[in-house]
């Protein structure tokens, strides 16, 4: 990641709109040069202080962490991102990593890592991609294509994924018969599901237009095919629920997915949190603070658990 002084005011000035329900706030407190000659003490320091280190990019905000890292670059002559990378290392490093990226820039890498090896991670696409706003995916693609010099719409077969339309008062069944069919094509009739296809529909349409549509085709499909079906529906109608299940399955059984929860609590840490806790205590008895600490260790833990641990 690349922090230059025009691509510091750019990031500033895009960063997606933090919602009432982000558990992180900004810090009133906040001093850019601080953090960054702080950043630089704990970082020099034998051992690496990285209890310092978790306490200075999680206790901002996202705009401040970039702040934060062109302050540091104009300090070093180095990014932010490269040094601690060295000076960090397993899933603690992943999360920092996580945290000095803008939105636009962790979704785009997530996008692309989803995309790699031998098959497509369906259900980290359709988080992504489901998940955002218009304003988000547009931003999204503008980065991609930034970052890869390639268009996200060809890596992923997507025809206008950013042109989700508003809601309206009117539903046309013709479409939703249509859009239906399509569904089934791509899907029940096949073998194999043709995701791209089923993203195409959910990113474009409104919201009313698909709850109908969900109704219509609900009753062709069956088992695989329904759950992943479902996690498309349930991201659509009940964004909180469905992160709460997904940060709860990545903790399940043996091991976690960890590239999973920390994306999710890095993603979600200024947007929604605030949604996803009582969800997630309400479907299973205990909170996702409790969660995590039982599952994850150390300065992973801790750092891991600051957006459901906030107020």
């Amino acid at each position: 990641m690349h922090i230059g002084k025009n691509t510091q005011i750019e990031s500033s000035a895009i960063q997606f709109q933090a919602t009432c329900t982000g558990s992180v706030k900004t810090s009133t407190s906040f001093d850019a040069e601080w953090d960054a000659l702080n950043t630089e003490r704990t970082i020099k320091t034998e051992g690496v202080d990285e209890v310092t280190i978790v306490n200075i990019l999680t206790n901002r905000r996202n705009a401040q962490r970039q702040d934060s890292a062109f302050a540091w670059q104009r300090r070093t002559k180095k990014e932010l991102a490269s040094a601690l990378k060295s000076a960090l290392s397993g899933h603690l490093e992943m999360v920092i990593w996580g945290l000095l990226n803008t939105p636009a820039q962790y979704d785009d890498a997530e996008l692309k890592a989803s995309m790699k090896g031998l098959g497509t991670d369906e259900d980290s696409l359709v988080e992504i991609i489901c998940s955002t706003t218009n304003q988000e995916l547009q931003e999204i693609n503008r980065v991609y294509k930034e970052m890869y010099k390639t268009d996200l719409e060809k890596d992923i077969i997507l025809d206008n994924m950013v042109r989700r339309a508003e809601d309206g008062s009117v539903i046309g069944y013709e479409l939703i018969d249509q859009d239906a069919r399509d569904f089934c094509d791509a899907g029940v009739k096949r073998k194999g599901t043709d995701v791209p296809k089923w993203i195409s529909i959910m990113t474009k349409q409104t919201v009313s237009h698909l709850q109908k549509l969900f109704d219509k085709y609900k009753s062709y499909i069956t088992g695989d095919l329904e759950n992943a079906f479902m996690n498309l529906v349930q991201c659509i109608q009940n964004k909180p629920l469905y992160f709460a299940d997904r940060v709860y399955y990545s903790m399940k059984g043996k091991g976690i997915r960890d590239k999973v929860l920390i994306r999710i609590m890095v993603s979600r840490s200024e947007v929604d949190m605030l949604k996803i806790r009582p969800e997630f205590k309400r479907k299973y008895g205990k909170s996702l603070y409790y969660y995590i600490q039982q599952d994850t260790k150390g300065d992973y833990s801790e750092t891991t658990a600051v957006p459901v641990r906030w107020r």
